[in-house]
């Protein structure tokens, strides 16, 4: 009998990655609570004590999952608002966080899978500084809209702010809800577009 084909050795930070990347892969093909260490291990050709090496539990390896979002969200907006107008930034935002989840689909099942749990878990710690951080991004990128005149100086920092993240939550619920994970990328220009009309200022 063969040997089962094992994956090839990598270095820590990169089987770190490519285990997040396989958690991803499988989280959009099934419940994510349902996805355990040997399913992981096994769709990465390696034993379980190896993954274990590099994750000592199961809930490790979903805060290494909630860290890689955060990291790769917050980058996008910093990204954004270093080379673009304000509105442009919001635009380019938005349409980045749209595409990170139709691109990786497991994302929000782990992240809404994780938030429905009892008790306080580090993962939830993890997306809760992560919401935090970024919507103080958008609110800073909303007010320098409003000294540039992009955007309308009445408009509401914090609702704005809270209007847009609740858009992106809202075509990701939907396309979750009917299955078709890339209707969201369809439908974030004009939703974007409307949410454009309500803070822009007139000329």
């Amino acid at each position: 009998m063969k040997d089962r084909k094992r994956a090839p050795r990598l270095p820590a930070d990169e089987r770190r990655a490519v285990t997040v990347q396989t958690v991803l892969e499988l989280a959009a093909e099934q419940n994510p609570n349902e996805i355990t260490t040997s399913a992981i291990a096994q769709r990465m050709q390696m034993t379980q004590g190896a993954l274990f090496r590099h994750f000592p539990t199961k809930d490790a390896i979903w805060q290494a999952v909630a860290e890689w979002v955060a990291k790769r969200m917050l980058a996008r907006v910093d990204e954004a608002a270093r080379t673009k107008s304000p509105l442009e930034a919001m635009e380019s935002v938005f349409m980045a966080h749209i595409e990170t989840h139709a691109r990786h689909a497991g994302v929000p099942r782990i992240v809404f899978g994780e938030l429905q749990r009892a008790g306080d878990t580090r993962t939830k710690r993890i997306v809760r500084a992560f919401m935090g951080r970024y919507v103080e991004r958008l609110q800073a990128i909303i007010e320098q809209g409003k000294i540039r005149g992009e955007i309308a100086p009445g408009v509401d920092t914090k609702a704005a702010a809270t209007l847009f993240v609740g858009m992106v939550q809202g075509l990701v619920v939907q396309s979750l809800v009917s299955g078709k994970v890339g209707s969201m990328r369809t439908k974030a220009p004009e939703v974007f577009a409307i949410y454009l009309r309500g803070i822009r200022r007139l000329p």
